[in-house]
Protein backbone atom coordinates (compact mmCIF):
# COMPACT_ATOMS: atom_id res chain seq x y z
CA UNK A 1 0.00 0.00 0.00
CA UNK A 2 1.54 3.03 -1.34
CA UNK A 3 1.50 6.76 0.04
CA UNK A 4 -0.52 8.99 -1.64
CA UNK A 5 1.19 11.47 -3.61
CA UNK A 6 1.04 14.48 -1.24
CA UNK A 7 1.88 12.43 1.24
CA UNK A 8 5.79 11.43 -0.41
CA UNK A 9 5.91 15.18 -1.51
CA UNK A 10 5.80 16.72 1.76
CA UNK A 11 8.02 14.00 3.84
CA UNK A 12 10.51 13.79 0.47
CA UNK A 13 10.87 17.85 1.14
CA UNK A 14 10.89 17.94 5.50
CA UNK A 15 11.47 14.44 6.13
CA UNK A 16 15.75 12.86 7.58
CA UNK A 17 15.24 9.28 7.27
CA UNK A 18 17.05 7.77 10.76
CA UNK A 19 16.72 4.62 12.91
CA UNK A 20 13.51 2.61 12.45
CA UNK A 21 12.02 1.79 15.55
CA UNK A 22 9.58 -0.06 15.31
CA UNK A 23 7.98 -2.28 12.35
CA UNK A 24 4.61 -4.45 12.72
CA UNK A 25 1.66 -5.05 10.70
CA UNK A 26 0.06 -1.85 11.43
CA UNK A 27 2.75 0.04 10.76
CA UNK A 28 6.79 1.50 10.02
CA UNK A 29 7.97 3.68 13.11
CA UNK A 30 11.80 5.34 13.08
CA UNK A 31 12.96 8.37 14.33
CA UNK A 32 14.58 10.92 11.98
CA UNK A 33 14.42 14.69 11.58
CA UNK A 34 11.60 17.38 10.40
CA UNK A 35 12.08 20.54 8.57
CA UNK A 36 9.60 22.85 10.34
CA UNK A 37 9.59 26.86 9.46
CA UNK A 38 11.80 27.58 12.13
CA UNK A 39 14.36 24.85 11.25
CA UNK A 40 14.69 20.66 11.73
CA UNK A 41 14.06 19.16 14.83
CA UNK A 42 13.91 15.64 15.92
CA UNK A 43 10.57 13.75 15.21
CA UNK A 44 8.97 9.96 14.65
CA UNK A 45 7.44 9.27 11.71
CA UNK A 46 4.44 6.50 11.80
CA UNK A 47 3.81 5.36 7.99
CA UNK A 48 1.40 2.46 6.67
CA UNK A 49 2.49 2.61 2.94
CA UNK A 50 4.65 -1.12 3.83
CA UNK A 51 1.04 -2.77 6.16
CA UNK A 52 -0.02 -5.72 4.50
CA UNK A 53 -3.52 -5.63 2.53
CA UNK A 54 -5.07 -7.74 5.42
CA UNK A 55 -4.57 -5.73 8.43
CA UNK A 56 -4.35 -2.52 6.36
CA UNK A 57 -8.04 -1.60 7.50
CA UNK A 58 -7.38 -2.16 11.12
CA UNK A 59 -4.03 0.05 10.74
CA UNK A 60 -6.15 3.05 9.23
CA UNK A 61 -8.36 2.69 12.11
CA UNK A 62 -5.44 3.11 14.63
CA UNK A 63 -3.60 5.87 12.99
CA UNK A 64 -6.66 7.77 12.75
CA UNK A 65 -7.59 7.40 15.98
CA UNK A 66 -3.74 8.29 17.20
CA UNK A 67 -3.86 11.65 14.91
CA UNK A 68 -7.28 12.71 16.65
CA UNK A 69 -5.97 12.11 19.91
CA UNK A 70 -2.35 14.17 19.16
CA UNK A 71 -4.41 16.93 17.69
CA UNK A 72 -6.45 17.13 21.01
CA UNK A 73 -3.68 16.92 22.88
CA UNK A 74 -1.63 19.70 21.69
CA UNK A 75 -0.11 22.31 24.19
CA UNK A 76 -0.66 19.59 26.87
CA UNK A 77 2.65 19.07 27.06
CA UNK A 78 2.64 15.12 28.21
CA UNK A 79 3.21 13.87 24.99
CA UNK A 80 4.48 14.04 21.28
CA UNK A 81 3.43 17.32 19.06
CA UNK A 82 2.07 16.68 15.74
CA UNK A 83 3.70 18.41 13.40
CA UNK A 84 1.73 17.55 10.76
CA UNK A 85 -0.40 14.30 9.20
CA UNK A 86 -0.95 13.00 5.88
CA UNK A 87 -3.50 10.43 5.17
CA UNK A 88 -1.15 7.38 5.60
CA UNK A 89 1.65 9.20 7.65
CA UNK A 90 2.38 11.40 10.26
CA UNK A 91 5.12 13.35 12.42
CA UNK A 92 4.84 13.50 15.81
CA UNK A 93 7.74 15.47 17.80
CA UNK A 94 10.51 13.02 19.61
CA UNK A 95 10.66 13.47 23.61
CA UNK A 96 13.68 13.54 24.83
CA UNK A 97 13.35 10.53 26.98
CA UNK A 98 13.46 6.58 27.88
CA UNK A 99 10.57 4.05 28.08
CA UNK A 100 9.74 2.82 31.57
CA UNK A 101 11.13 -0.71 31.07
CA UNK A 102 14.48 0.85 29.95
CA UNK A 103 14.79 3.46 32.42
CA UNK A 104 13.57 1.42 35.81
CA UNK A 105 13.05 4.27 37.98
CA UNK A 106 13.02 3.13 41.08
CA UNK A 107 12.26 4.82 44.48
CA UNK A 108 11.27 8.14 42.06
CA UNK A 109 8.52 9.57 43.41
CA UNK A 110 8.56 12.87 41.77
CA UNK A 111 8.53 10.79 38.61
CA UNK A 112 4.99 8.98 39.21
CA UNK A 113 3.05 12.16 40.90
CA UNK A 114 4.45 13.90 37.21
CA UNK A 115 2.75 11.15 35.80
CA UNK A 116 -0.86 11.58 37.66
CA UNK A 117 -0.69 15.25 36.57
CA UNK A 118 0.20 13.89 32.86
CA UNK A 119 -3.06 11.89 33.14
CA UNK A 120 -5.13 14.31 34.69
CA UNK A 121 -4.19 16.97 31.45
CA UNK A 122 -4.61 14.19 29.38
CA UNK A 123 -8.44 13.46 30.54
CA UNK A 124 -9.09 17.32 31.01
CA UNK A 125 -8.66 17.49 27.49
CA UNK A 126 -11.42 14.08 27.20
CA UNK A 127 -8.43 12.13 26.29
CA UNK A 128 -7.95 8.29 27.40
CA UNK A 129 -4.81 6.49 26.28
CA UNK A 130 -5.98 2.89 27.00
CA UNK A 131 -2.76 1.13 26.28
CA UNK A 132 -0.81 2.22 29.45
CA UNK A 133 -0.79 -1.18 30.59
CA UNK A 134 2.70 -1.46 28.96
CA UNK A 135 5.39 0.22 30.00
CA UNK A 136 7.12 1.24 26.76
CA UNK A 137 4.36 3.48 26.29
CA UNK A 138 5.27 5.66 29.88
CA UNK A 139 8.81 7.61 29.11
CA UNK A 140 10.89 8.74 31.76
CA UNK A 141 12.09 12.38 30.26
CA UNK A 142 15.74 13.96 30.27
CA UNK A 143 13.93 16.67 32.28
CA UNK A 144 12.72 13.81 35.00
CA UNK A 145 9.11 14.57 33.77
CA UNK A 146 7.17 12.04 32.79
CA UNK A 147 5.58 11.47 29.13
CA UNK A 148 3.27 9.16 27.27
CA UNK A 149 3.37 8.07 23.68
CA UNK A 150 1.40 5.78 20.94
CA UNK A 151 -1.75 7.28 21.29
CA UNK A 152 -2.92 4.37 18.53
CA UNK A 153 -5.82 2.91 20.85
CA UNK A 154 -6.36 6.35 22.35
CA UNK A 155 -10.40 7.76 22.43
CA UNK A 156 -11.38 11.33 22.32
CA UNK A 157 -14.78 11.97 23.60
CA UNK A 158 -16.55 15.47 23.78
CA UNK A 159 -18.40 14.90 27.33
CA UNK A 160 -17.36 12.77 30.61
CA UNK A 161 -19.67 9.89 29.56
CA UNK A 162 -19.90 6.53 31.68
CA UNK A 163 -17.34 4.85 29.45
CA UNK A 164 -15.19 7.76 29.25
CA UNK A 165 -14.98 7.61 33.30
CA UNK A 166 -14.70 3.52 32.72
CA UNK A 167 -11.57 4.49 30.66
CA UNK A 168 -10.41 6.94 32.76
CA UNK A 169 -9.97 5.01 35.79
CA UNK A 170 -8.65 1.78 33.98
CA UNK A 171 -5.89 4.35 32.78
CA UNK A 172 -4.98 5.44 36.23
CA UNK A 173 -5.26 1.67 37.85
CA UNK A 174 -2.46 0.60 34.85
CA UNK A 175 -0.53 4.10 35.97
CA UNK A 176 -0.59 2.62 39.91
CA UNK A 177 0.62 -0.75 38.92
CA UNK A 178 3.98 0.76 37.23
CA UNK A 179 4.06 2.34 40.64
CA UNK A 180 3.73 -0.52 42.84
CA UNK A 181 6.37 -2.16 40.80
CA UNK A 182 8.81 0.80 41.01
CA UNK A 183 7.77 2.77 43.75
CA UNK A 184 5.59 0.63 46.36
CA UNK A 185 6.25 2.52 49.10
CA UNK A 186 4.94 6.02 47.87
CA UNK A 187 1.39 4.06 47.20
CA UNK A 188 -1.41 5.69 49.42
CA UNK A 189 -4.40 3.96 50.86
CA UNK A 190 -6.96 5.20 48.36
CA UNK A 191 -4.38 4.27 45.28
CA UNK A 192 -4.13 0.88 47.12
CA UNK A 193 -7.95 0.25 46.92
CA UNK A 194 -8.05 1.47 43.34
CA UNK A 195 -5.07 -1.45 42.21
CA UNK A 196 -7.43 -3.60 44.26
CA UNK A 197 -10.59 -3.14 42.28
CA UNK A 198 -10.95 -3.59 38.84
CA UNK A 199 -13.82 -2.14 36.87
CA UNK A 200 -16.21 -4.18 35.86
CA UNK A 201 -15.65 -3.34 31.90
CA UNK A 202 -11.84 -4.28 33.13
CA UNK A 203 -13.19 -8.04 34.42
CA UNK A 204 -14.89 -9.07 31.48
CA UNK A 205 -12.29 -7.98 29.44
CA UNK A 206 -9.69 -10.11 30.96
CA UNK A 207 -12.41 -12.93 31.33
CA UNK A 208 -13.36 -12.36 27.16
CA UNK A 209 -12.38 -9.46 25.26
CA UNK A 210 -8.13 -9.40 26.04
CA UNK A 211 -8.64 -13.79 25.38
CA UNK A 212 -10.19 -12.92 21.64
CA UNK A 213 -7.38 -9.85 21.27
CA UNK A 214 -4.53 -12.19 21.94
CA UNK A 215 -6.05 -14.83 19.49
CA UNK A 216 -6.36 -12.78 16.77
CA UNK A 217 -2.92 -10.52 17.40
CA UNK A 218 -0.60 -13.73 18.17
CA UNK A 219 -2.56 -16.36 16.11
CA UNK A 220 -3.97 -14.46 13.28
CA UNK A 221 -1.45 -12.12 12.99
CA UNK A 222 1.44 -13.01 14.64
CA UNK A 223 2.47 -10.32 16.33
CA UNK A 224 3.70 -10.23 20.20
CA UNK A 225 5.15 -7.18 21.54
CA UNK A 226 6.89 -7.78 24.67
CA UNK A 227 9.48 -4.34 25.13
CA UNK A 228 8.41 -4.09 21.21
CA UNK A 229 10.48 -7.19 20.62
CA UNK A 230 8.14 -9.49 18.81
CA UNK A 231 8.23 -13.37 18.60
CA UNK A 232 11.42 -13.87 18.19
CA UNK A 233 12.55 -11.94 21.67
CA UNK A 234 9.86 -14.13 23.44
CA UNK A 235 10.27 -17.80 21.82
CA UNK A 236 13.92 -17.58 20.05
CA UNK A 237 15.88 -15.66 22.55
CA UNK A 238 16.21 -17.76 25.49
CA UNK A 239 16.47 -21.18 23.51
CA UNK A 240 19.35 -19.02 22.09
CA UNK A 241 21.28 -17.74 25.21
CA UNK A 242 21.33 -21.44 26.23
CA UNK A 243 22.69 -22.40 23.29
CA UNK A 244 25.22 -20.10 23.14
CA UNK A 245 26.28 -20.31 27.28
CA UNK A 246 27.01 -24.13 26.26
CA UNK A 247 30.41 -22.45 24.82
CA UNK A 248 32.80 -23.03 27.08
CA UNK A 249 34.82 -19.92 26.16
CA UNK A 250 31.62 -18.15 27.21
CA UNK A 251 30.73 -16.50 30.63
CA UNK A 252 27.23 -15.17 30.46
CA UNK A 253 24.86 -13.95 27.51
CA UNK A 254 22.51 -11.18 27.27
CA UNK A 255 19.65 -11.16 23.58
CA UNK A 256 18.02 -7.87 23.03
CA UNK A 257 15.78 -7.29 20.02
CA UNK A 258 16.05 -4.31 17.07
CA UNK A 259 13.71 -2.92 14.30
CA UNK A 260 15.10 -4.32 11.14
CA UNK A 261 14.36 -2.54 7.93
CA UNK A 262 14.36 -5.93 5.91
CA UNK A 263 13.59 -8.82 8.65
CA UNK A 264 10.82 -6.40 10.79
CA UNK A 265 12.73 -7.69 14.27
CA UNK A 266 16.31 -8.33 14.63
CA UNK A 267 18.30 -9.84 17.49
CA UNK A 268 21.26 -8.62 18.76
CA UNK A 269 23.41 -10.99 20.98
CA UNK A 270 25.90 -9.62 23.52
CA UNK A 271 28.32 -12.47 24.70
CA UNK A 272 30.58 -11.72 28.44
CA UNK A 273 33.84 -13.99 27.12
CA UNK A 274 37.81 -12.73 25.85
CA UNK A 275 37.71 -14.01 22.53
CA UNK A 276 36.49 -11.72 20.07
CA UNK A 277 36.99 -14.24 17.21
CA UNK A 278 34.41 -16.04 18.89
CA UNK A 279 31.58 -14.63 17.30
CA UNK A 280 32.20 -16.31 14.06
CA UNK A 281 32.25 -19.74 15.54
CA UNK A 282 28.64 -18.64 17.45
CA UNK A 283 27.44 -17.91 14.17
CA UNK A 284 28.76 -21.49 12.96
CA UNK A 285 27.69 -23.01 15.80
CA UNK A 286 24.22 -21.74 16.35
CA UNK A 287 23.45 -22.14 12.15
CA UNK A 288 24.59 -25.39 12.31
CA UNK A 289 22.58 -26.72 15.71
CA UNK A 290 19.05 -26.47 12.78
CA UNK A 291 17.38 -24.43 15.98
CA UNK A 292 16.35 -21.23 16.05
CA UNK A 293 17.32 -18.53 13.52
CA UNK A 294 20.52 -16.94 14.66
CA UNK A 295 20.59 -13.70 16.14
CA UNK A 296 21.85 -11.13 13.22
CA UNK A 297 24.44 -10.14 14.75
CA UNK A 298 26.75 -11.24 17.98
CA UNK A 299 28.89 -8.99 19.63
CA UNK A 300 31.69 -10.30 22.35
CA UNK A 301 32.24 -7.96 25.00
CA UNK A 302 34.79 -8.50 28.32
CA UNK A 303 31.87 -7.34 30.57
CA UNK A 304 27.77 -7.22 30.27
CA UNK A 305 26.90 -4.12 32.26
CA UNK A 306 24.94 -5.55 35.21
CA UNK A 307 22.64 -3.95 37.78
CA UNK A 308 23.30 -3.90 41.69
CA UNK A 309 21.71 -7.89 41.87
CA UNK A 310 24.29 -8.77 39.13
CA UNK A 311 21.37 -9.08 36.45
CA UNK A 312 22.89 -8.22 32.45
CA UNK A 313 21.19 -4.25 32.52
CA UNK A 314 18.68 -5.38 29.21
CA UNK A 315 18.03 -1.46 29.32
CA UNK A 316 21.11 -0.59 28.92
CA UNK A 317 21.90 -3.07 26.03
CA UNK A 318 18.59 -2.69 24.08
CA UNK A 319 19.56 1.31 23.25
CA UNK A 320 22.83 0.01 21.89
CA UNK A 321 21.40 -2.41 19.76
CA UNK A 322 18.94 0.04 18.52
CA UNK A 323 21.81 3.08 17.90
CA UNK A 324 19.13 4.76 20.66
CA UNK A 325 22.75 5.97 21.62
CA UNK A 326 21.83 9.68 22.94
CA UNK A 327 19.40 8.25 25.29
CA UNK A 328 22.36 6.40 27.13
CA UNK A 329 23.33 9.77 28.94
CA UNK A 330 20.88 9.75 31.45
CA UNK A 331 21.73 6.34 32.80
CA UNK A 332 24.96 6.33 32.98
CA UNK A 333 26.52 6.97 36.70
CA UNK A 334 29.81 7.88 36.74
CA UNK A 335 33.13 8.48 33.95
CA UNK A 336 33.56 4.71 34.75
CA UNK A 337 30.28 3.69 33.46
CA UNK A 338 30.82 5.54 30.25
CA UNK A 339 34.77 4.60 29.40
CA UNK A 340 33.01 0.53 30.25
CA UNK A 341 29.77 1.85 27.56
CA UNK A 342 32.02 3.32 25.05
CA UNK A 343 34.24 -0.37 24.63
CA UNK A 344 30.96 -1.78 23.36
CA UNK A 345 29.96 1.37 21.34
CA UNK A 346 33.21 1.14 19.66
CA UNK A 347 32.32 -2.12 18.72
CA UNK A 348 28.58 -2.09 18.13
CA UNK A 349 27.49 -4.33 14.74
CA UNK A 350 24.31 -2.45 13.74
CA UNK A 351 25.66 0.38 11.96
CA UNK A 352 23.30 -0.18 8.51
CA UNK A 353 20.48 1.71 10.42
CA UNK A 354 21.61 4.35 12.66
CA UNK A 355 21.51 8.31 12.52
CA UNK A 356 24.24 10.89 13.67
CA UNK A 357 22.63 10.70 17.59
CA UNK A 358 26.15 10.23 18.84
CA UNK A 359 26.63 14.01 20.04
CA UNK A 360 24.48 13.58 22.76
CA UNK A 361 26.40 11.13 24.67
CA UNK A 362 29.18 12.41 26.47
CA UNK A 363 31.76 9.77 26.28
CA UNK A 364 35.28 9.89 27.43
CA UNK A 365 38.37 9.35 25.15
CA UNK A 366 40.90 6.74 25.98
Amino acid sequence: MSLPKDDVATLSARWSEGVLLKRDVFSNVERGRFRRDGGEVDAVLRRLDEVPWWSYLLARHLFARERKALTLAKGLGVGPELLWAGRRALVRGFIDGVALHLAKPRGNVAYFRSAKQALHRLHRAGITHNDLAKEQNWLVGRDGHCYVTDFQLAASFSRRSRLFRIAAYEDLRHLLKHKRTYAPEALTPKERKILARKSLFARVWLMTGKKVYRGITRGIFNFTDREGGGRRLVNDAPVLIEMIRRNPDVRDAAIVAFADRRTGVGLYAFVEAERASLEAQLQSELAAAKGPKPPEHIQVVQALPRDATGKPRTEILQLVAMNQVDLLEPMMASDTDRAFLKDILDARKNLRDRFNFEANLKLPSH
